[in-house]
């Protein structure tokens, strides 16, 4: 509306924040006062609206906010929901930096007698401190699909890698497809240098006003994806990479954060194959992906062949499968198109017909996470399937599955047998039993965190499992086992050795 708030103009500057460490801290200041976290968010909201907003569905947060005077509630509605607001109560809101501050940083636009919002703002969480993330306006806010150089802000992937992640105290740490920073976040927690880099401007200027903003130090490079740490090396290295497979027909907008410009699954496969160059002895590397997986073969023989010859143990949980179709209409969505539209069914048909010439009949998506072992060794490779929930964060459970899997890969059969192992505390055995039968019919051990795995148990790994208490080497339990039950001493032996080597994999045994 003309003199009123309105809905902005689409020619309104999208410029990303800009650095004023004063105006930043003043900034900084009023988000804490104003309990804009998490857990203030949260409360203010309560469970239905929060839930709703998770959805991409404003109005539950809208009809909480809208009778509320607290900042925080203020601040929801300017930066989250992207609504006008008064001049005077985003002033209340903003005590210190004010609204001249936050016009002058990029923050907000006067419009009439309102503001609005130039950047989505919003809390986040996590290793027990609280941060800001700010990026642009999302389709939520805006009413209309976004700009194919968006800078996207906290979503789905991110946290999923956050949570993921192994965090070793590391010298070096790079964010390879930085974004606006999330991931680079976590890393300064446990690492005295943090590297981060990406090919779009706007969205390195978005990590730096983040890195300003939650007081963060990082070396911010240019360029794309490892290029710009040609010839340097990390502890670990993390990336959210643009890996969304996009047709390359036109048809399809090539939105920065989810397309690498290549074809296919070409920027995870060039992701694995050259990653290992920058990782330091012992070092980690730990991204996110999407594989095809063409007609009559395997993800494992896809993502097995980006794998030959790298050097590096890798371990990839694929977590996902969707057919072209459901990969199609997942990210025609993507970006605030709307199934029906004309615009949705050109770029639905479009995918399905790039994936049809190269005769994809599915798509993985999964966590990869490879490590350069610290001594000449045959590497270690793991593919598996984990499709169910698993634990959250993930993070220790995959730095613990990293170590164990080293270890079992440095040793032989001879110490897997020569060790005392214990079941963890967190698994129980089950056992099945048809009605009115006198003995079990299956007996399985079950995980109850990490992976969440259950193993099914033979007669002799059952009575492994029962004596699987510390004290017992499995040499020694093999044998009692062996005479015990009148079997064969090395088809005992064998078979306890691959079942330590399965279970204590993923922390079963310890």
């Amino acid at each position: 509306r003309r003199g009123g708030y309105g809905i902005r103009s689409s020619s309104m500057t999208r410029n990303p924040p800009r650095v004023d460490p004063v105006l930043i801290a003043a900034l900084r200041e009023d988000l804490r006062t104003s309990s804009f976290t998490v857990a203030g968010v949260l409360a203010l909201l309560g469970p239905m609206a929060a839930a709703a907003l998770d959805r991409e569905q404003a109005l539950p947060a809208q009809r909480v906010t809208s009778g509320s005077g607290e900042p925080c509630a203020t601040l929801v509605r300017l930066f989250t929901l992207g609504d006008p607001v008064d001049a005077a109560e985003a002033e209340l809101a903003l005590p210190t930096l004010g609204v001249e501050g936050a016009v002058a940083l990029g923050l907000l636009a006067l419009e009439g007698d309102g503001v609005v919002a130039r950047c989505d703002l919003r809390p986040y969480a996590g290793d027990d401190l609280d941060w800001w993330v700010a990026s642009d306006l999302d389709e939520l806010a805006t009413r209309r699909p976004v700009h194919q150089d968006h800078v996207l802000g906290i979503g789905g992937a991110s946290t999923t890698l956050a949570s993921w992640t192994p965090r070793p105290r590391v010298a070096r740490a790079l964010d390879v497809g930085t974004g606006c920073g999330v991931q680079a976040l976590h890393l300064a927690q446990h690492a005295d240098e943090v590297v981060v880099t990406d090919l779009s401007g706007r969205a390195l200027a978005y990590a730096r006003f983040n890195a300003a903003l939650d007081e963060a130090r990082w070396q911010v490079r240019s360029g794309s994806m490892l290029e710009p740490v040609a010839g340097e090396r990390f502890g670990l290295v993390v990336s959210n990479p643009p890996f969304v497979i996009t047709p390359r027909s036109g048809e399809v907008p090539l939105y920065e954060y989810r397309d690498g410009g290549a074809a296919g699954d070409a920027v995870v496969r060039d992701l694995v194959k050259g990653v290992g160059s920058h990782l330091e002895p012992g070092g980690i590397a730990h991204f996110l992906g999407n594989w095809e997986v063409p007609r009559g073969t395997t993800w494992v023989d896809r993502v097995g062949g980006w794998l030959e010859g790298t050097g590096l143990d890798a371990w990839v949980v694929q977590r996902e499968v969707q057919d072209p179709a459901e990969y199609a209409e997942t990210w025609a969505r993507d970006g605030g198109h709307h199934p029906g539209t004309a615009d949705f069914n050109t770029m639905y048909a479009a995918w399905l017909d790039d994936f049809a010439t190269r005769d994809v009949e599915s798509i993985g998506f999964g966590v990869v996470t490879l490590h350069r072992p610290r001594a000449e060794r045959e590497p270690f490779v793991d593919l598996m399937d984990v499709p169910w929930p698993v634990e959250s964060p993930m993070g220790p459970t995959v730095l613990a599955g990293l170590e164990a899997r080293c270890w079992l890969a440095e040793h032989d059969d001879e110490a897997v047998l020569d060790t005392a192992w214990s079941c963890a505390p967190d698994v129980h055995e089950e056992r099945h039993s048809l009605p009115g039968a006198e003995h079990p019919s299956v007996i399985v051990l079950r995980q109850g965190g990490g992976l969440r795995r259950h193993l099914t148990l033979s007669t002799v790994t059952a009575a492994y499992a029962s004596v699987c208490d510390g004290d017992l080497t499995a040499r020694a339990a093999a044998a009692a086992i062996s005479g015990l039950l009148d079997l064969d001493g090395d088809a005992v032996r064998a078979e306890v050795v691959a079942f330590v080597r399965d279970a204590a994999k993923d922390g079963l045994l310890r």
